[in-house]
């Protein structure tokens, strides 16, 4: 109920916390709909003279609560710090993303310039880095000296690449391969006073390590480096020491933790360290050092470093043959998959080329029922004609007498069916069922625009196809 909500955020009120130019909702756990649940929330922004931090984090906000809370946004220009993180638990992915638009745009138009923006412990996945691509880009943004993220597309390296003055960046256990990580190398090297560069548990392989070694070349200030977790390998590793020999001279803490570095390289990194005066810690724990774990040690006790150096306890012991190997074919595969990337390019070059003298391509052939219902989609299921459903209930009753008998049933009941199906196949949580649930099934299988283009009735003809599919692949 609307007013249970307002009853929630009234009593929420008395937590709310008002530091010196901070508003802070943080954690409440606050469930924020519509305009009339953020009304006191909305309320108190735009009585905050001054305000400089608003703390969103541990809430969820829905698509009308974010835009009433924007337009109060708009008139605050002081505003620097936005920590936004876990803003969209159990939220559609399809409304995240206007609801990040809705506040950046605010944030644009109040133009606020802002210092630490944390969108962390938000899984809203490609779509909703569109949501914030365009406040990353623009001016509030390049004042930026925190950013905590998920990163899902190149374009939020470039977005850094255009900040240029970010101070901290915290992007861990986001899926990052050694593209992404090449990306992000590149951009780095035009935010010259980085401090802290925290990629812990991506996958930067020795392609993405060495990229992120020459970035490291440009850079002077960063104190913090977290390459934990990462995959670096011995190379990488290498490479990351030759980059420390050279520069980095303010360096505190390098982490290159289970990153399948063998004994040579950690001992170039070791040795790279030993003019850092600065150096608080170095953490090489759980590579593959075996017996080399001595001589690590005894490298760093001959250069009064020894209290620098992490714990060894995890280490992965003496690499065999087989890890080499594996290692070797993994960077392999890396190449491969560059050289398959450029043979696809010119391929469809080639194939345009021709297709300038070519005759013009047959029309496609019309898919059969079986052919849609192994592989569905919206088009297939126009192509089959105005008799789809017919076709499609013919091919069910054929191979799944069961299914085709309990949907006949007069008195069968298809919103119930959908939504038990949902939650065991683990699409839908049972506290979420609603008279909503066609909505959350079309945001599930993005293809909303079936049901204005052919009719709630072929829609959920549709998604049945698709369970129907998996149903029979697991008999």
């Amino acid at each position: 109920m609307a007013s249970d909500a307002v009853a929630d955020l009234a009593d929420s009120l008395a937590k709310t916390q008002v530091d010196e130019g901070e508003l802070s909702y943080k954690g409440q756990g606050l469930k924020l709909d519509n305009a009339q649940s953020v009304e006191e929330m909305v309320k108190a922004i735009e009585e905050f003279d001054g305000l400089l931090a608003l703390r969103l984090e541990g809430n969820t906000i829905g698509v009308e609560a974010a835009q009433t809370i924007a337009k109060a946004l708009e008139k605050k220009s002081d505003l620097q710090c936005c920590h936004w993180s876990d803003m969209f638990t159990g939220r559609l992915r399809a409304e995240i993303p206007p609801a990040l638009v809705s506040l950046g745009n605010a944030l644009i138009t109040a133009g606020a310039r802002l210092k630490v923006l944390d969108l962390s412990d938000n899984a809203f996945g490609p779509d909703g880095v569109k949501g914030i691509e365009k406040l990353l880009k623009s001016a509030t943004c390049h004042t930026l000296q925190e950013l905590c993220a998920l990163l899902y597309s190149t374009a939020l390296a470039q977005a850094f690449q255009l900040i240029g003055s970010l101070e901290e960046v915290h992007i861990p256990q986001n899926g990052i391969n050694y593209q992404g990580v090449t990306a992000l190398a590149t951009a780095m090297q035009h935010n010259p006073q980085l401090r802290v560069l925290n990629l812990n548990d991506n996958t930067f392989t020795k392609r993405g390590a060495i990229a992120m070694a020459q970035a490291l070349k440009h850079l002077r200030n960063v104190q913090v480096i977290n390459f934990g977790d990462c995959l670096v390998r011995s190379e990488g590793a290498s490479a990351i020491a030759e980059t420390l020999r050279e520069g980095l001279p303010i360096l505190k803490e390098l982490n290159l933790s289970f990153g399948e570095i063998t004994e040579d390289a950690a001992l170039e990194v070791a040795r790279s360290v030993q003019h850092k005066d600065q150096l608080e810690k170095l953490d090489l724990n759980g590579n593959i050092l075996g017996e080399g774990c001595e001589r690590l040690r005894e490298v760093m006790e001959n250069m009064n470093m020894a209290d620098k150096l992490g714990s060894l306890s995890d280490d992965e012991g003496e690499p065999d043959e087989d890890e080499e190997e594996e290692e070797e074919d993994d960077d392999d595969d890396d190449d491969d998959d560059d050289d398959e990337d450029v043979d696809e390019e010119e391929e469809e070059e080639e194939k345009s080329e021709l297709n300038q003298f070519s005759t013009p391509p047959s029309a496609p052939r019309t898919p059969d029922v079986s052919t849609f219902l192994s592989f569905p989609s919206p088009d297939k299921l126009l192509r089959l004609g105005t008799k789809r459903s017919f076709l499609i209930q013919q091919q069910v009753s054929h191979s799944n007498a069961v299914l085709s008998k309990a949907f006949l049933t007069p008195s069968f009941q298809g919103l119930s069916f959908m939504s038990s199906l949902l939650v065991m196949l683990g699409l839908l949580k049972v506290q979420t069922f609603s008279l909503v649930c066609l909505r959350i099934v079309s945001s599930c299988f993005t293809w909303k625009y079936l049901v204005t283009k052919i009719g709630y009735e072929c829609h959920f003809m549709l998604i049945f196809c698709h369970f129907h599919t998996v149903i029979v692949a697991k008999s």
